[in-house]
């Protein structure tokens, strides 16, 4: 895509240009000399780019053009062997669309913009002499995974498939979800070099139409040269850039993205990876796991209440032992205290410097099993966290209490379900252990409130990080604090500004209340009817006298 000398005048005007956006201005011209030279020239030293020449029936020269490795060969074949033999082969490019492909998806283009895009992508370019437009054939066959389960939100009820790098895959796995035409997908190509497919799904008339047009606008003023995975745009159209917070989700669940657009929200498809963006994010979202719907709303209630717990034991346990030992002895019983002590009378260091000793060390194990080969990585960071933790009471390194405060500060960080947010909860453990040595419990509680302060300043896409509880909003309270039965969750979180906020019927439980219960199957028979008399006589929200 660059000059060069000696070349046809028209073919030298078209490599002037570097990137494939500033193509699209660029018509095709209906000299098939010229297309195929400029192919050549363009794909000099490109090795898996096949420029095909042929002629129709009627001895029209026409040329194929497809990157080998992303198009399915023997559906290649029997197209091009359909516009060859036809008897009366045609010449307008729109008529051989019309009457000689067997293709189901075809395009036509007028521009190398276009056309550059979509081969490059996997669509096979068809040109014949005297037309100046081309054919893009959909005929894509390159190699994928195949669809299985998530490896990183992994659940014991549910569905067991997961994204894979392939965009069409990803979004026919929502399809299938959402059979209804509101399920709107805009599709979007970024990056200069990589030309990367980005997808904005959202739910027409449920979405709030402002926020996906700033969704939107966000992307499109991305200006990179690649992307590839959704976190390069992930970093771009986040609000605050420095929180360690997370303000987008991300997930390769195909049911949580469904869900989430069911609510009013966006995802973002990125072709080349199985995570998929949501947005808009707030803290209570990173707390969800999809499978708190799947079972009974009592276990999903009391599953919700241990994450409480442990988000908290995660960010303040190391903090609060270091304070305790070293300012506030008294809050220990004596027993206990006398333990500690004879715990740490040989350690020579102050438990500031233990506790940061020991997190490294924590942290490294678990970057270690994450990086290395899966055979050995979950040994290596169980059999490492044992031997070290061992190793280093027994020189007198660090204390027996600290390694046991170190080891539930790991688990409890380890049941946040999703893996952005466990990150912002680790990293702030640091400066709390560092405010309570220099402050003790005085230190934690002002960390705290400069945490709780920042995350009430936070937005993602407008929407108060904190939402529903900063500002309070009663009514969503009820999938927050705790889950609430399926039935009873009948409106859409109303911070999302959704335009329809009902999002189901109260006429089944209205019948069953006011019936104490189906007792017959004729009852299920007459449910519209009796659901109707239930409503008049008893008022939604009700109880029946």
């Amino acid at each position: 895509m660059y000059p060069k000398k000696n070349k046809p005048n028209k073919v030298q005007e078209y490599l002037e240009f570097e990137y494939i956006d500033d193509l699209k201005s660029v018509p095709i011209p209906a000299d098939l000399k010229v297309n195929q030279q400029y192919f050549k020239q363009m794909f000099t030293d490109c090795s898996d780019v096949v420029i095909r020449p042929f002629q129709l029936e009627t001895g029209i020269p026409a040329v194929a053009v497809f990157v080998d490795g992303l198009v399915n060969t023997e559906l290649l074949e029997n197209a091009l062997e359909n516009i060859m033999v036809f008897e009366g082969g045609e010449v307008d490019i729109e008529r051989i669309q019309l009457r000689n492909l067997s293709v189901s998806q075809i395009k036509a283009v007028d521009n190398y913009g276009d056309l550059l895009n979509s081969m490059l992508s996997g669509d096979t370019a068809l040109l014949v002499e005297g037309n100046t437009k081309a054919l893009l054939l959909g005929l894509r066959g390159a190699q994928t995974r195949s669809v299985g389960e998530p490896e990183t939100e992994t659940v014991i009820r549910g569905p067991r498939e997961g994204f894979i790098e392939n965009l069409r895959t990803n979004t026919s796995l929502v399809r299938r979800k959402i059979k209804t035409p509101r399920l709107k997908m805009k599709p979007l190509v970024i990056g200069k070099h990589s030309n990367t497919n980005v997808v904005v799904a959202y739910l027409e008339g449920i979405s709030d139409p402002e926020l996906v047009k700033e969704t939107v606008a966000r992307l499109k003023k991305i200006n990179i040269d690649t992307v590839l995975e959704s976190g390069y745009l992930e970093e771009y159209i986040q609000d605050s850039a420095f929180s360690p917070f997370p303000q987008v989700q991300y997930t390769e669940r195909p049911d949580a993205v469904a869900a989430a657009l069911a609510q009013g929200r966006i995802a973002i498809f990125t072709d080349g990876t199985p995570m998929v963006l949501l947005v808009p994010t707030t803290f209570s979202h990173l707390l969800q796991a999809t499978e708190d719907y799947y079972e009974r709303f009592q276990m999903g209630t009391l599953i919700r209440w241990l994450r409480y717990l442990f988000l908290l034991l995660s960010i303040l346990t190391p903090g609060l032992y270091v304070a305790i030992s070293t300012f506030h002895q008294e809050l220990l019983p004596t027993t206990l205290l006398l333990s500690i002590a004879a715990a740490r009378e040989a350690i020579p260091f102050p438990a500031v410097v233990e506790a940061l000793i020991m997190e490294i060390i924590f942290e490294a194990l678990r970057e270690a099993g994450i990086r290395l080969p899966k055979a050995v990585g979950s040994a290596v960071s169980i059999l490492g966290a044992l031997v070290v933790g061992q190793a280093a009471v027994q020189a007198g390194i660090v204390s027996a209490p600290m390694v046991i405060v170190v080891s539930i500060t790991g688990i409890a960080s380890f049941t946040i379900p999703h893996y952005n947010g466990a990150i912002a909860l680790r990293m702030l453990r640091f400066p709390i252990i560092i405010a309570a040595s220099l402050f003790g419990v005085y230190g934690i509680l002002i960390g705290g409130m400069i945490i709780v302060g920042h995350m009430a300043n936070l937005r993602s896409f407008g929407v108060p990080y904190l939402a529903p509880v900063g500002p309070m909003s009663l009514g969503d309270l009820k999938d927050v604090l705790w889950r609430a039965p399926i039935w009873a969750m009948n409106k859409r979180p109303s911070f999302l500004d959704v335009p329809d906020i009902t999002r189901q019927g109260t006429e089944l439980k209205s019948i069953i209340k006011a019936q104490g219960g189906f007792r017959d199957a004729q009852s299920l028979d007459r449910g519209d009817e009796n659901g109707k008399e239930a409503e008049h006589d008893h008022p939604v929200g009700k109880e029946p006298s």
